[in-house]
């Protein structure tokens, strides 16, 4: 391996952390993040598209989850139309700011 080879490696070493961030080592710590990424998300998306289609139902139920912290099993089934478009906006959002799909509030039964 040639001295260069050398330094770049040890470089790349050097700039890996010790440890992972801090909210990683803390699953409620992460969980809290994770919501305040999605409570922003849905802010910016009804700012953005507004309510017009989105029942009073849809948008009460989708407040609860936020309100509650993100928790609880998925509960909330959008009707076609908006209600699912705008499901599926913040599906694409929230894996965008890397959250699992299954951390999402939908579900129809």
């Amino acid at each position: 391996m040639t001295a260069l080879a050398r330094c770049f490696l040890a470089a790349l070493l050097l700039s890996v952390p010790a440890a992972p961030p801090a909210v990683a080592q803390d699953p409620a710590a992460f969980a809290a993040e994770k919501c305040s990424r999605y409570r922003q998300a849905t802010a910016d998306a009804l700012r953005r598209w507004g309510r017009e289609g989105l029942s009073a139902e849809f948008l009460s139920a989708h407040a609860a989850f936020i309100d509650g912290g993100c928790q609880g099993p998925p509960s909330i089934c959008p009707r076609p139309g908006r209600e699912t478009d705008f499901a599926n906006a913040m599906t694409v959002r929230a894996m965008n700011a890397g959250m699992a799909s299954t951390f999402l509030p939908w579900a129809c039964r």
